[in-house]
């Protein structure tokens, strides 16, 4: 199993146990992202992270066309 089907697995399970204490799924997920960031700050340069998190940020729109993907 790749890592990020652990990861897809993890946040599915997550998400239903969050569900049962009834906890809504954009609450656990931001609760989830939040702690994510603050973990991955102690052991990744915060400059490196930043600019991680704003490259899926700038990339949420699956719809988007890229000038470098055209023929």
């Amino acid at each position: 199993m790749s890592v990020h089907s652990w990861a897809r697995n993890v946040v599915q399970d997550d998400l239903h146990d969050a569900e049962v204490q009834g906890h809504e799924p954009v609450v656990a997920l931001r609760a989830l992202l939040s702690e994510v960031v603050q973990r991955s700050r102690a052991l990744r340069d915060p400059q490196e992270l930043a600019h991680e998190l704003q490259f899926l940020a700038d990339n949420l729109d699956d719809d988007r066309d890229y000038a470098f993907m055209r023929p």
